[in-house]
């Protein structure tokens, strides 16, 4: 069994691109529509790598993930055929010997930014970057599969009031 233990934060300024060491274009599109069940993912990478990942919440901190390759083709198709679907750029940075990811939206979504650490525990401290903002950590509505399906400029004003709180 593989847990993921990650922290998200929204992104409040263009400080960390000074800090870029990767950068990759995701496809994804999810296959399920219930973000209260697992999420059945498709992605691609640079068109390049696909995988068929399996994920479930367990607690805020934490997912169940399972991932496995795909051949491209597959890939594609099925993102294709998918009605629930997010792009965005993928940026790894390395701080303080952690590695960070800053994940910037398209579409319905590009007003996003997330950053995200994985941890090793869920006690880990760790140093949060001046340009990471609100902790987004356990909202569903932000999770990638509920943005695939509901994008940002689909939300309530009431749904994004809180989210900037």
């Amino acid at each position: 069994m593989v847990i993921e233990i990650e922290r998200r934060f929204l992104v409040e300024n263009e400080d960390w691109k000074s800090q870029v060491i990767l950068s990759e274009d995701f496809s994804q599109a999810y296959l399920n529509s219930s973000v209260d069940e697992w999420a059945t993912r498709i992605r691609t990478i640079d068109n390049k790598k696909a995988y068929i990942t399996l994920k479930s919440s367990l607690d805020a901190l934490k997912n169940y993930e399972f991932e496995y390759s795909i051949p491209i083709k597959d890939a594609i198709e099925l993102i294709q055929l998918s009605k629930y679907k997010i792009t965005k750029t993928r940026y790894q940075l390395k701080i303080n010997n952690k590695i960070w990811v800053v994940d910037l939206f398209y579409g319905s979504n590009s007003s996003l930014k997330i950053a995200e650490i994985e941890l090793n525990s869920e006690s880990e401290e760790i140093q949060i970057p001046s340009w990471a903002g609100q902790e987004i950590t356990g909202i569903k509505s932000l999770s990638n599969a509920s943005l695939a399906k509901t994008p940002i400029s689909q939300l309530s004003v009431k749904d994004r009031i809180k989210v900037q709180e």
